[in-house]
């Protein structure tokens, strides 16, 4: 091959991004008050990249929310289109946006977007909640949305690592985790009995309180399914 057809073939190749050019891209991702068509153009050029710098700066679009909500929408699925197309260079930066994030509803769809097998996604977002404990925490929606997602994936590595968050400072952690135990359990024996808390978690108390009533006081969840004492034909 001559140095004509070397030079010609290098020049056929898109220039690399300057890590200047990203983050200036991401300033426009970032910023609210941006005009909606720099965004798209971001958007747009940060998707063609394919990189995993691209990918951490689309990641930031889903820090704000923008109205009218179907231009967020529509910004929003466009990001994840990008985001999807750096394919496995995007998983560490969806790893480390996940440690912060006040929601990860968009980034859950981008990594079912790029890891299509079951057990590695599972394993993912098994990754992804070892991230966090039980302790108080003032956002406790990414847990909550971690756990629902586990629900899909039954499996005795997602009850272990589902179960301790039954006892999380949160209510709504503590209740998406029964839940999802519950789902886990059924899959585990589908021709078995129905679990109870008993079966999920032997010997916790916990204050049981419904979105609508104050706690009833504390139940002891090391109970079996008591029979009905109730005449028939009343009620």
């Amino acid at each position: 091959m001559g140095i004509f057809d070397f030079l010609s073939k290098k020049s056929d190749q898109p220039p690399r991004p300057s890590q200047k050019e990203i983050a200036r891209l991401e300033r426009l991702l970032s910023n609210k008050l941006s005009q909606n068509f720099d965004r798209q153009e971001a958007i747009q050029e940060l998707g063609r990249m394919g990189t995993a710098q691209a990918a951490s700066a689309l990641l930031k679009r889903f820090d704000w929310v923008l109205d009218p909500s179907i231009t967020d929408q529509e910004e929003k699925e466009s990001c994840m289109h990008g985001i999807v197309a750096a394919g496995e260079d995007a998983l560490e930066p969806i790893r480390e946006y996940c440690k912060k994030a006040e929601s990860l509803t968009w980034p859950l769809k981008v990594l079912r977007g790029i890891v299509t097998d079951d057990a590695e996604a599972a394993q993912e977002l098994l990754g992804i909640l070892d991230q966090f404990d039980t302790e108080y925490v003032r956002n406790a929606e990414p847990k909550v949305q971690l756990i629902q997602a586990l629900e899909a994936y039954p499996s005795e590595d997602v009850r272990v690592a589902v179960e301790p968050f039954l006892r999380d400072m949160s209510e709504p952690v503590r209740f998406t985790a029964a839940t999802t135990l519950f789902a886990v359990n059924n899959a585990a024996s589908p021709m078995g009995p129905a679990p109870t808390m008993a079966t999920v978690s032997p010997g916790l108390t916990w204050p049981l309180r419904t979105p609508h009533s104050n706690p009833v006081g504390r139940m002891s969840l090391n109970i079996t399914r008591a029979s009905s004492s109730v005449p028939l034909g009343i009620g």
